[in-house]
């Protein structure tokens, strides 16, 4: 992935990600939107940032699946417009961090098939982001089989991470093996890159750091949960400050230790809110619910200590994530008949 330029642009570029993260959904928006009737959430769109995505798919859907695609569409612009902006190592730290996606589609494809979920179920389900284009999209949708995703996937930093898992894949019957795969392979290649220790790396690194380690704490719950007879460790991914891997196995069966060292760690101090939520959550949907708002929140905070950094960029892809996670979640529930309450609880409003 080439730099197209020698210098980051970090002035223009956070500038630009304050203007559109100002302009993200607040908690009074979704107030509103969890009592409205789906074709009512798409007016509502239409009055925001997503105006333009919804006047130009408005002919070919309606209701959900247009607040749905819409909602994509948007998505993979305003990553897009992020890369456009960026100039010189900036451009390739977003570069490599909008992988992410690529992680999330291939996750999503191999769900899919575990589930035999409708290909355009899938389909409306990826992010058209990241480093992979149309064509590799597709050609994983056409997959039959979680071995012909592994297969398609051999020639990119994801190939052979997946194929020695699959073997652990066939022996449990979860895709946590997979699953993880892939995101060790991401993070791996991300903290790869760019040596040395200038202040711009180690804010980066600091990021990530961050980010590893609430993916640790999440992976650990799941596999508790999942009742596979495997150590979590087994499922550490290496990179993060606040776990190593005889940590996982205690604090995936003591949900409290996990409040606990998060609160005595170096992102307690911001995350009181996140940590009281956390430390009431009584399923895992709530604890992974808490785990992303508690991330979002520390993020947030780095963007505000780090002003002119890549901090304000990350945290941004973070919360229009949410955005779209909370939108979609509101639009869905609304059409399945569920009562606002019922939604709101599953909703990030960090």
């Amino acid at each position: 992935m080439s730099t197209r330029a020698t210098d980051s642009n970090y002035e223009y570029v956070t500038a630009r990600v304050r203007s559109r993260r100002a302009n993200l959904f607040d908690e009074e928006d979704y107030q509103q939107l969890v009592r409205m009737e789906p074709s009512g959430i798409a007016r509502f769109m239409e009055e925001s940032q997503y105006e333009e995505e919804m006047n130009a798919l408005g002919s070919r859907h309606s209701g959900v699946d247009l607040v749905e695609h819409a909602l994509a569409r948007n998505l993979a612009k305003d990553f897009e417009d992020l890369l456009r902006w960026a100039s010189g190592p900036l451009y390739d730290d977003i570069a490599r961090y909008l992988r992410k996606f690529d992680a999330w589609n291939i996750k999503t494809i191999l769900r899919g098939i575990y589930a035999d979920t409708g290909r355009e179920s899938v389909e409306n389900d990826l992010v058209r982001t990241g480093e992979f284009d149309e064509d590799r999209r597709d050609r994983l949708l056409e997959a039959d089989s979680i071995e012909g995703v592994v297969e398609g996937l051999s020639d990119t930093v994801f190939g052979p991470p997946l194929e020695s898992a699959l073997d652990e894949y066939e022996s449990t019957g979860t895709l946590v093996p997979l699953e993880n795969a892939i995101d060790r392979a991401y993070y791996e290649e991300l903290l790869a890159v760019r040596p040395g220790e200038s202040n711009a790396r180690r804010l980066y690194v600091k990021f990530l750091e961050a980010e590893i380690d609430f993916r640790n704490a999440r992976n650990a719950l799941r596999l508790a949960r999942s009742g596979a007879d495997t150590d979590p460790a087994t499922y550490f991914i290496d990179g993060g400050r606040l776990f190593d891997e005889s940590d996982l196995a205690g604090i995936a069966d003591n949900p409290d230790e996990l409040a606990a060292r998060l609160a005595d760690s170096r992102y307690g101090d911001e995350l009181d809110a996140a940590l009281d939520a956390l430390d009431d959550a009584e399923s895992l949907t709530g604890f992974e619910r808490a785990l992303d708002a508690a991330l979002a929140e520390y993020a947030h905070q780095l963007a505000n200590w780090y002003p002119l950094s890549v901090c304000p960029v990350f945290a941004y892809v973070l919360a229009k994530e949410r955005e779209v996670d909370n939108v979609r979640a509101i639009a869905r529930g609304r059409a399945a008949g569920l009562d606002p309450e019922t939604i709101e609880e599953d909703l990030v409003l960090r």
